[in-house]
């Protein structure tokens, strides 16, 4: 019996160990795509999830990162903050004010509970754009001197509903698109066929957003699955359903491609096992000629 409890508190003692490990770094992946819409290699550094996590000082670990990897663009699908009322926004207006020497295009989703947090949306909106942040909320933007076009989509509430299963319609998505204006300042001017990006933020729709014109679709929302095992995956969703259909990686439906970001952080319980937080390199790349 005795040698039993040893093995079993040896046993939680090692998972402490990883989620203490987990929570507190981060690994960097990267990915490569190919569309003959491109022309040229264009690299993007993927965010979501960081819930206002730090990694050092300021983010300096995160930041060091970012600059190591030299993106052409700042891609974020959401949740970069936890959004409460009086909760502080200056991890994530830190981090974002140390990013303004590159292209920033960031799917804001906390417009939709505004109602919850008086205030905190309009003044985590306003600084972001002082800062240069391109937010995108069902609008788009062009990447300068290209044919990428970036854009945000911000789906309704009841999308983000747990233990509920609701259908999303391409065409629901379809609406939501041209529902937006175009806040940007840059336009196609290449002559090339747009590549669209899509920042979604739930990948549980992903056949959903296949039935748009996006080329791309970048996620995260479902952090890795929070708890991942081996030859599994991972365990659980934050709407709670048990080993979900999309938890990180890279997933395809025809032509269309969707990079799914595990996160940064952790929502409300900080809890990672097996599953680090993930900052994700896209190499956006012209098709290979034979």
């Amino acid at each position: 019996m005795n040698l039993l409890i040893s093995i079993v508190m040896g046993l939680i003692l090692a998972a402490l160990f990883v989620i203490c490990l987990d929570v507190n770094r981060f690994v960097v992946r990267d990915y490569t795509i190919y569309s003959d819409k491109v022309d040229r290699e264009y690299k993007i550094a993927l965010l979501a999830d960081m819930h206002n996590k730090e990694y050092g000082k300021d983010n300096y670990k995160l930041i060091s990162a970012i600059k190591d990897m030299n993106p052409d663009m700042v891609c974020c699908a959401g949740d970069i903050l936890t959004a409460r009322p009086g909760k502080d926004t200056s991890i994530a207006l830190k981090l974002f004010k140390y990013l303004k020497n590159y292209k920033v295009y960031y799917s804001l989703r906390m417009k939709i509970y505004e109602d919850r947090y008086p205030g905190l949306y309009e003044d985590y909106a306003e600084k972001l754009k002082e800062d240069g942040v391109i937010l995108l909320e069902n609008d788009h933007a062009y990447f300068p001197n290209s044919n990428i076009r970036i854009q945000g989509l911000m789906i309704d509430r009841e999308y983000y509903k747990r233990f509920d299963n609701v259908h999303m319609t391409g065409e629901y998505v379809d609406g939501l698109i041209r529902s937006g204006s175009n806040v940007d300042s840059y336009k196609n001017e290449s002559g090339r066929e747009d590549y669209c990006i899509l920042l979604a933020h739930n990948p549980e729709f992903f056949e959903s957003y296949c039935e748009s014109n996006a080329d791309l679709i970048f996620a995260g929302h479902n952090h890795g699955g929070i708890v991942r095992l081996p030859l599994i995956g991972g365990l659980i969703s934050p709407k709670l359903s048990l080993f979900p259909k999309y938890d990180g990686g890279i997933y395809n439906e025809g032509i269309k491609t969707m990079v799914l970001s595990r996160g940064l952080g952790s929502h409300t319980i900080p809890v990672r096992f097996f599953n680090p937080g993930e900052l994700i390199c896209v190499h956006l790349c012209p098709c290979k000629k034979d």
